[in-house]
């Protein structure tokens, strides 16, 4: 077995946790993999894997190893396939990065249709509010919310978010009239921890008013936001598709309807430094269409 196969031998059976499930997935037989690996090990005077009753795990090198060697096989199955013509059928790992609730609100939920139209892909999706490194954790393609900081990624933005003044029905039957921006001032407000000094401009026409809430519940994370609006602890600013199914069923309202907001934007960012992979920018398209859904859902 010469180096490509030894290293494609290793990722798989970190993927798979076995080396009989490897074996299988290359078409191989077990011994054939368990051979590649221990030769891979010599070559680089390593160990990559920890042997035990519960199975296979990398050892800390193993996983700097596997970080790194994932892309080579992944990039060389794509070149493959190119030249072959084959491209409409994806296959390898693609590991993508985004928001928690844009995430499980949006993305996951259709994911059925990217995984039946590429039956060889396997998805890893991390599902985290921060901005995680994307070259430090291994990530092919993430979404991002709201401005970029990191002037370094490759970005394409997606789309623009509509922004609302959001509560429950409840809590607005029991708290002071809102009328305009400046009523704001008098509700309970929930917003980021990070952006408890915000000021937010409201535009009507040639009119602008800029506010700060009175926010006495700060959370770091959209979950808990939502968690605390739908407890009818007070109203929120955000991105109307962060409470997509409570507006459509009426659990949510917006408010000030007469004023507009700044939206929010969409980002789909790649790892600085390398072209995106046919999977990744596959994954992007498959994002273009679902935020043309909810902008047209928003309409």
């Amino acid at each position: 077995m010469d180096r490509l196969q030894a290293m494609t031998a290793f990722v798989r059976v970190v993927e798979s946790g076995s080396f009989s499930a490897a074996a299988r997935l290359m078409h191989l037989g077990q011994p054939a993999v368990s051979k590649a690996i221990t030769q891979l090990e010599r070559q680089l005077g390593v160990q990559l894997l920890l042997r035990s009753a519960h199975g296979l795990t990398p050892t800390d090198a193993g996983q700097r190893y596997f970080e790194r060697v994932a892309r080579i096989v992944s990039d060389t199955e794509e070149a493959d396939a190119a030249a072959r013509g084959s491209t409409a059928s994806l296959q390898g790992r693609l590991r993508v990065a985004v928001p928690t609730t844009f995430g499980r609100l949006q993305i996951v939920p259709r994911l059925g249709l990217l995984l039946n139209q590429h039956p060889r892909l396997d998805i890893d999706v991390e599902l985290d509010d921060r901005r995680v490194d994307l070259m430090a954790e291994g990530i092919d393609v993430a979404i991002r919310v709201g401005p970029l900081n990191d002037s370094t990624m490759i970005a394409k933005r997606l789309g623009r978010g509509r922004r609302s003044v959001l509560a429950t029905p409840a809590y607005l039957a029991s708290a002071q009239a809102l009328e305009t921006p400046e009523d704001l001032g008098l509700h309970q407000a929930i917003g980021y921890i990070r952006d408890s000094a915000a000021k937010y401009t409201f535009r009507r026409q040639e009119e602008e008013i800029s506010v700060s809430l009175h926010t006495r519940l700060h959370l770091s994370a959209a979950e808990g936001i939502r968690a605390a609006v739908l407890a009818d602890l007070g109203l929120t600013i955000a991105a109307d598709w962060m409470f997509q199914p409570e507006l459509a069923c009426g659990t949510v309202v917006r408010c000030l309807t007469g004023w507009s907001l700044p939206p929010v934007d969409l980002w789909i960012v790649y790892p600085s430094g390398k072209l995106a992979s046919a999977k990744a920018r596959a994954f992007s398209d498959f994002i273009t269409r679902i935020v043309e859904q909810i902008e047209a859902v928003a309409v």
